[in-house]
């Protein structure tokens, strides 16, 4: 189990840049930059309004 979870974690390493990129533009809405990444790399669609 414990292999499995390094294996995970090195994988998705990346994730944890886009959403400091994204922070950097999108500040102060860190649920709505982790909406956008599951839409974004579940190949779906996101509506934003604001």
């Amino acid at each position: 189990m414990q292999a499995l979870n390094a294996h995970i974690a090195a994988k998705s390493q990346f994730v944890e840049l886009i959403r400091a990129e994204m922070g950097r533009t999108i500040v102060g809405q860190s649920g709505m930059v982790d909406r956008l990444l599951i839409g974004l790399l579940a190949n779906g669609h996101v509506l934003l309004e604001g």
